[in-house]
């Protein structure tokens, strides 16, 4: 007996791996994707990708996907207040559990923790405490497809963004840096990989930095 899920979903590579382990579980069914959007910009949160390729990766993965809308600079009494909305219409669904890409910070899963508690929810967190050179290489090794789409150019060089999350990459970083970019070094979009029904297909625009973040633009092709 598996138990309905809604993961919190970035589109990025984490996001996918959490996915693919719970699709693997035979404790937990996918329902749908949780995605927040900065309203102002039409744009995923923190990643800056277009709204219309996450739409496309829900699409090719046969989930629905709710989207919570928050403003720029959204404060955190907001953004708790719009995801209270949210999840408030996720239990009208019957779910009670929400689950997250996250690997090894501690305070951002007691703050996930918390939050949900409030609305008598549960997480679930399938890549916790995982090495995250592991997990790096069992996204490649899996056949996952990703691209770099911000980087922090106080922890790594402004060239990597638009980079492909590959051997190279991983390669190329500095030892300071964590694979998967747990520290918020990076965030990738992921194209393609296990249980897509098809490649998401997009084109890479302008590298331009906003708000001390260096972002690649990815377009939808």
């Amino acid at each position: 007996m598996t138990e309905d899920v809604i993961l919190c979903w970035s589109g990025g590579k984490d996001s996918a791996l959490a996915l693919d382990r719970l699709r693997q579980s035979d404790r937990y069914h996918v329902a749908a994707l949780l995605t927040t959007v900065t309203e102002d910009y039409d744009r995923v949160s923190m990643h800056g990708v277009r709204r219309a390729l996450v739409e496309c990766q829900a699409a090719a993965l046969g989930l629905p996907l709710q989207q919570v809308r928050i403003p720029a600079g959204c404060v955190n009494a907001q953004y708790e207040e719009r995801m209270r909305e949210a999840l408030a219409i996720v239990q009208g669904h019957g779910i009670q559990r929400v689950a997250f890409g996250d690997i090894f910070l501690e305070d951002v899963r007691q703050y996930r923790e918390a939050n949900l508690a409030r609305a008598s929810m549960h997480g679930v967190f399938p890549l916790w405490k995982l090495p995250s050179d592991e997990l790096a290489q069992e996204f490649l090794r899996l056949g996952f497809l990703a691209v770099v789409v911000v980087v922090d150019p106080s922890k790594l060089d402004r060239s990597f963004a638009g980079r492909a999350f590959d051997e190279a990459f991983l390669r190329d970083i500095p030892a300071s840096v964590d694979p998967c970019g747990e520290n918020g070094e990076f965030h990738t979009f992921v194209s393609d990989g296990p249980g897509f029904r098809s490649p998401v297909r997009f084109t890479t625009g302008a590298v331009v930095t906003r708000d001390g973040f260096v972002y690649c633009d990815l377009m939808p092709a």
